[in-house]
């Protein structure tokens, strides 16, 4: 059975994240994702895969490749249709960590991560149907995968 997985994860040419809580978040998303991940690229193959994710000009760019670092394909999309998800995203985000600093309950905290899972799972639906026909993914790749989306776009 062919393995069609992500084996590494790149985000390069970003500047350090603004604060301790993004960097975590974008840590585990990335380690999340190298324990169990479906990643299956049309027409490329048996896989693993390596992926570099890149930001520039208003576009994502998913540089797909082997294990051995041979460039496969390249994806590009518009970053249009992912942007108020990232802002709201990026709102909820620093709104739990403000909430988890200033010592606010435990009912606004569980109303906040419901939010942000909310918008996890439909930034999740957005990639998967964005790379519908050209890369398979199932949701829970897709969650971590719109994680380092935003982590990436906070950098800019």
């Amino acid at each position: 059975m062919p393995n069609r997985c992500l084996i590494r994860i790149d985000l390069p040419e970003a500047p350090p994240p603004q604060n301790a809580y993004a960097e975590a978040d974008r840590r585990q998303a990335v380690a999340d994702i190298l324990v169990e991940n479906r990643f299956d690229p049309e027409e490329l193959g048996d896989g693993p895969f390596a992926l570099t994710l890149t930001l520039r000009e208003g576009r994502l760019t998913f540089d797909i490749r082997d294990q051995a670092g041979e460039a496969l394909r390249a994806i590009i999309l518009a970053l249009g249709p992912f942007r108020r998800l990232i802002k709201d995203y990026v709102m909820v985000v620093e709104s739990h960590e403000l909430a988890v600093v200033s010592g606010d309950g435990e009912s606004r905290l569980q109303a906040i991560d419901m939010g942000r899972r909310g918008l996890h799972n439909e930034g999740a639906e957005l990639l998967m149907s964005r790379l519908e026909g050209r890369v398979g993914l199932d949701h829970e790749t897709a969650r971590r995968l719109f994680t380092l989306i935003c982590a990436l776009h906070q950098r800019i």
